[in-house]
């Protein structure tokens, strides 16, 4: 979850944490995504905890890595959960470790992180250590190369460490089936036409992870799925996670939408307009995330 929906470093870096993958194909807009991720972050942190809570550990981890960290909800969450534990937050997008640095320092915890920038397609990766715990949250489905990824993984784990692998259903939801007034079902016209110009270069995102730990030497030992549906308690924030998301969807599609689709979702995106997502008190996030978690046996 940390999410994220990635969201974006561009196609050639598929290793990069990009929450939701509005954008892929698209210019590097990396500002953009990092407030997307910051975004999901605050929105979903209590379903991020509650994957950390749920992890099958053996023991409190002392060294856990972050891969694919974006802009660290998945590595602030880690450390609350686990006050003993120091985190290795991996990424490919120096804006996004410079932002997860700067939390750190905001937080005071930043004797507890190690950054390392790397493209985890190269055959070979950095040292990472030998952690305890390793983290992946909506990152796994930008590799190019999966399978080699998990083996990299199941290499650099310890001993019995523990692989948390969490996965996105796919883009969240936010407006209501009916909206809007003028263009009913725009927003699911808007994502599948996301979906299909990612399918071609994306094709394990949404994919089960299990056979592919298992094949690359894990043993899954539990799989969970988080339903999320959070309505109005964090309005300004949704309404702010919605604007971004459909404005990335918005880039990534207006080729593939009709004019009167494209209008609408303008008039949307409007700030001034009204009826616009800005003016709105009926979004909610809608989205499920599935966690696998697997051991190095």
């Amino acid at each position: 979850m940390n999410h994220t929906p990635a969201h974006t470093p561009h196609h050639g870096a598929p290793h990069g944490h990009r929450h939701e993958d509005a954008t892929d194909g698209q210019a590097d807009t990396t500002d953009g995504q990092a407030e997307i991720l910051d975004l999901d972050a605050e929105v979903l942190a209590e379903y991020t905890a509650s994957i950390t809570a749920w992890l099958p550990l053996r023991t409190a981890p002392h060294h856990i890595v972050d891969l694919g960290c974006g802009t660290g909800a998945g590595t602030f969450a880690l450390l609350d959960r686990f006050p003993g534990a120091h985190v290795t937050a991996v990424d490919a997008s120096a804006e996004h470790l410079r932002r997860l640095r700067t939390k750190a320092h905001a937080r005071g915890v930043q004797e507890r992180v190690r950054t390392v920038r790397a493209d985890l397609d190269e055959a070979a990766w950095p040292d990472l250590g030998s952690p305890d715990l390793v983290w992946a949250s909506a990152s796994m489905h930008h590799m190019a190369r999966p399978d080699r990824a998990l083996r990299n993984v199941h290499d650099t784990l310890a001993p019995g460490g523990l692989f948390a692998v969490v996965e996105l259903a796919g883009h969240p939801r936010f407006l209501p089936e009916d909206a809007p007034e003028d263009r009913p079902g725009l927003e699911e016209r808007a994502h599948a036409a996301a979906d299909r110009r990612q399918a071609g270069h994306m094709p394990h995102r949404g994919a089960d992870w299990g056979p592919m730990l298992t094949a690359a030497g894990f043993t899954v030992e539990g799989e969970r799925t988080l339903a999320v549906n959070l309505e109005g308690s964090r309005g300004e924030a949704i309404g702010r996670y919605a604007t971004g998301v459909l404005q990335r969807i918005r880039s990534a599609t207006a080729d593939r939408l009709s004019p009167e689709d494209l209008t609408a979702l303008d008039r949307l995106l409007d700030p001034g307009n009204p009826h616009g997502i800005a003016h709105r008190d009926d979004l909610t996030v809608r989205t499920e995330r599935t966690v696998w978690a697997a051991r190095r046996t």
